[in-house]
Order: structure tokens, then C-alpha cells, then sequence
């Protein structure tokens, strides 16, 4: 039996549901985009006069719901099933958009770069538990308006796993499709096998920006998926009940659901979010604060109550260091969203309320990861029953290490840590250099990073991609890219 955790129960979900579909009705979205309000009112929203609120009738949302599709599946870059959204299927990934990097040889924060960048697609391309890669970080080597389609192109040519993404301004989309499309070779196949997922993120409260509005229309009308990230503020951009920011959480993915919708029926998206138990006392935004993990769970109840797959920013630390608080808030948000059966967990490797990666508590993160997904899969009888004969060859044989049965069932019965997770005895470990967790991971990181292995991406595709990202490049006014090793 799957274990499965719910923070609220079916009365409560449709009382939230009723109450965003009220403030829809009668307060709106205020909308910066022109097109995206001539798209709604051209299906009956109700644009209020001198204002770029616009309201959200009750039958408009009912037909993008049913409109919206239930799962849908990411393909790697050589277009192989990578991720199932559908039920309870778990996927990690590591955080979005840091700024910082925790340098492991000084232990202080610093602006990474390219070189840093393409360490960390080549290290997540080596952890097994992280389904996919992300634009974790943005190299601070290049301008910063082509700072998203720089990101994605790293990943693209270092990496195979699938990318969860975004944008900040209109036009980085376009040229980020065209690179998903130069890795599938058509518009049409990426359509058919999604490579990336972008995050679109209305403004709270109660808002969606000209540029994220323009990337969900975009997006949607290309086949690209999206994951809806909206992030009330409990007690300073949303109430300070949790009801209350899911009220809010939900007035404002419904206008994102109905806006790609209108714009591409069917398209592909994640009910998602990341929001914040707002901390008053220090005007902070803590991702590990127990608060921001119910309302992550409990919005990924109401979404898979619709419906729909979800995505939560959780599984992450406020941390500034590799310490306790860092392993205790990853691992509760990670076994909480598990439990709940979050579809898509971003956060691996982040800390300082997602403006810091760190590589190392990369690698940490994928144990929590692997124990997660280990605990989700539930405790179920293999050949258990009678139990009697396996007794009787325990006390024939004086153990069971070298039974039939437990070489059969040991590895799929339990998870195996790596090396960064320690088990050995004291004398042992001390035998072994008595080294640190940070030690023990730094280690990993190396030894994944220097095992890695080009993509198996043809040449001629390869060129295209750095061919448009010189292109990119020169109309920023860089007369090369800020190379640390050949392009593949």
C-alpha cells in the first residue's frame, strides 16, 4: 500500500475552490498584457472599464478545466520517456534561478559562472534520483538579458535529462524554442515529446505581468508545458491564514489554467506554486518553515482534486550552510510532498530561500530523494507468507546473509545510500579519514563530475545550438561566449 498524507478533506477543498471562483468573478486579475485581455474578452470575460482588471466568469473556468489535460509525459534529449505527471508520480528536480553559489573550498557564497554551470549539469546528469535538470543558477559572466536561453543552452549541450526552466523577459521564449526544436528536429516533435518546462508566475496578489502572461500564451501555443508558480505571502501579499493563501493560491493558478487554455485548448501544465509563510520578524520568505510546506501539500490536493498534475517548490532550505537546518527542512518538505504525491518536487540543492546552490548538498539531496521515493513505494509482502520455512533456514543456516531469498529481494526491498550518506562503524570510519558529511559529499561531487560523458546529441545539432547561442550573443554585444572548454 502506497502511505499518502492529506491536510485537507473534500468539503474543505470545494469551500476553497467556491471562494476563488467568487473573488474570479467579481474582483479579477489584473492583467498588464493587451493581448491577453482581448483573448479573454473575446470569450466572454468581463474586462472592468478603465482598468486592466478583468473578471472571470464561472462557465469560462469550468471549460478550461475540462480542457486541461489530466498527465502528460517530458522526453530526454534523445526523446526517451523521462517523467510520468500522472497520479501520485514523484519526480525531483533541482531548484530555479539562484544567484549565489556556495563555494565548498572557502564556505562563503559567491556570483557563479559559466564554468560553474556546466559542473552542475554534468553533476545531475550522475544523480539517479533527480529525474530531471533545471536553469538552477544564473552565470553571472554573461549580460543578463540572455541569461535564460544562456542557461538552457548549457543544459542542452552538457546535459540529456529534461529541463524545468523559464524566462524573464518575451523574447528569451522564442529563442528557447527554437533550441528544444533543434534538439527534436521540428517544431511538431517537440509538440509530441516535451523536452522542457517553463515556469510562469503570476504577481501577487492577484496579477499576472505583461512579460509571464505573454510566456504562457507563448508557451502554450508551442506545446511547451508550463508549471503555474503562484506565491502568496501569508500575511503580506495573502492572508495570513493558510485557508486564506489557498483561497488566493487558487484564484490566481485558475486564471492561469484558463489564459493558456483559451490560448492553446489541451496544452500541457503543472498545478503548481511557491508560495511563503511570510516571517514578519525578519521580512522573509522561508521555503523550510513548516507553514510553506502544508499549503504546499494541501494546494496539491486541490489540484489533483481537479484533476490536474502538480509541482511544488519544496524540499528545500533557508540554511546558510550545510548544516542541521539544511537536512532537516530538505528532508521534511521532500518526505511531505512525497507523501502527498506532488507530482514534480523542485528544490534539491537550493538554500538561503532559493538564492543560493550548493553542489554538495546537491548530491545530499538526491540520498533524501532516493529515501523518499523509497518510502512512497510502501511496505508490501515478497514471498513473506508462510513464514514458517524461512524461519526454519534462518535457524538451520544461523543467518539469512547468503539465503535465495535475501539476494532475491535486498536491493529492491531497501535503498542503498552512496558514499556521501554514512553507515560504517566508528573504528571504521575513523579508519577511513573520519571525514565530514561536506567531505564526504565534495567527493561525490568530483567523482560524478569528472565520470561524465558527452550527450549523444549528433555534431550537426550541437553547432545549431551554439550557432544560435552566438547569434544571442552578439546582439548583446559579446563577440564570444564565455568559453571554459570547447563546445561538445
Amino acid at each position: 500500500m502506497r502511505p499518502q498524507l492529506r491536510f485537507l478533506d473534500d468539503a474543505l477543498i470545494e469551500r476553497i475552490l467556491g471562494e476563488a471562483r467568487d473573488i474570479l468573478a467579481k474582483l479579477g486579475m489584473e492583467i498588464h498584457n493587451d493581448e491577453v485581455i482581448a483573448l479573454l474578452a473575446d470569450h466572454g470575460a468581463k474586462v472592468l472599464p478603465e482598468s486592466s482588471r478583468v473578471c472571470f466568469p464561472g462557465a469560462l473556468i469550468d471549460m478550461a478545466l475540462r480542457s486541461a489535460p489530466s498527465s502528460f509525459e517530458l522526453f530526454d534529449g534523445m526523446g526517451e520517456p523521462s517523467h510520468d505527471f500522472s497520479g501520485d508520480q514523484v519526480h525531483f528536480t533541482p531548484g530555479s534561478s539562484a544567484i549565489n553559489l556556495l563555494d565548498y573550498d572557502t564556505g562563503k557564497f559567491r556570483r557563479p559562472h559559466t564554468a560553474d554551470y556546466v559542473r552542475q549539469v554534468k553533476l545531475v546528469e550522475g544523480l539517479g534520483n533527480i529525474a530531471a535538470q533545471s536553469t538552477a543558477f544564473v552565470p553571472a559572466d554573461v549580460p543578463e538579458g540572455m541569461a535564460d536561453s544562456y542557461r538552457l543552452f548549457l543544459s542542452l549541450l552538457y546535459g540529456n535529462k529534461p529541463v524545468v526552466t523559464g524566462a524573464f523577459t518575451i523574447e528569451s521564449v522564442e529563442l528557447m524554442r527554437k533550441m528544444q526544436c533543434a534538439v527534436r528536429g521540428s517544431s511538431e516533435a517537440l509538440a509530441k515529446q516535451p523536452l522542457t518546462v517553463f515556469s510562469c508566475c503570476p504577481t501577487a496578489p492577484l496579477k499576472w505581468s505583461e512579460i509571464t502572461s505573454q510566456n504562457l500564451i507563448d508557451c502554450a501555443r508551442a506545446g511547451i508545458p508550463v508549471e503555474y508558480i503562484s506565491m502568496p505571502l501569508t500575511g503580506f501579499m495573502a492572508p495570513i491564514t493558510l485557508v486564506g493563501s489557498l483561497v488566493q493560491h487558487t484564484a490566481e493558478t485558475l486564471s492561469g489554467i484558463v489564459i493558456s487554455q483559451l490560448a492553446a485548448p489541451g496544452s500541457p501544465a503543472l498545478y503548481g506554486g511557491s508560495p511563503a509563510a511570510f516571517d514578519i520578524r525578519y521580512e522573509t520568505t522561508p521555503m523550510g518553515a513548516i507553514e510553506t510546506q502544508m499549503i504546499d501539500c494541501a494546494y496539491s490536493e486541490i489540484g489533483k482534486y481537479l484533476g490536474l498534475p502538480t509541482q511544488a517548490y519544496i524540499g528545500l532550505s533557508d540554511a546558510k550552510a550545510l548544516d542541521a537546518q539544511a537536512g532537516l527542512e530538505t528532508s521534511m518538505g521532500a518526505t511531505l510532498a512525497a507523501l502527498s504525491g506532488v507530482n514534480s518536487i523542485s528544490g534539491p540543492g537550493m538554500l538561503d530561500f532559493e538564492s543560493c546552490i550548493s553542489l554538495e548538498k546537491l548530491v545530499i539531496d538526491n540520498e533524501i530523494a532516493g529515501l523518499a521515493l523509497r518510502m512512497i513505494r510502501g511496505i508490501e509482502p515478497k514471498e513473506d507468507f508462510p513464514a514458517l520455512p524461512r524461519f526454519e533456514e534462518m535457524l538451520s543456516e544461523g543467518h539469512l546473509l547468503i539465503s535465495e531469498h535475501t539476494m532475491k529481494y535486498m536491493r529492491e526491498e531497501h535503498y542503498w545510500p552512496g558514499p556521501t550518506i554514512e553507515r560504517a562503524n566508528l573504528s571504521r570510519w575513523m579508519e577511513e579519514g573520519s571525514k565530514t558529511l561536506g567531505e564526504r559529499a565534495n567527493s561525490e561531487v568530483e567523482r560524478l563530475i569528472s565520470e561524465w560523458t558527452p550527450t549523444s546529441l549528433a555534431p550537426e545539432i550541437k553547432s545549431e545550438l551554439v550557432n544560435l547561442m552566438e547569434s544571442e550573443a552578439a546582439s548583446h554585444g559579446m563577440d564570444k561566449l564565455p568559453e571554459r572548454e570547447p563546445w561538445l
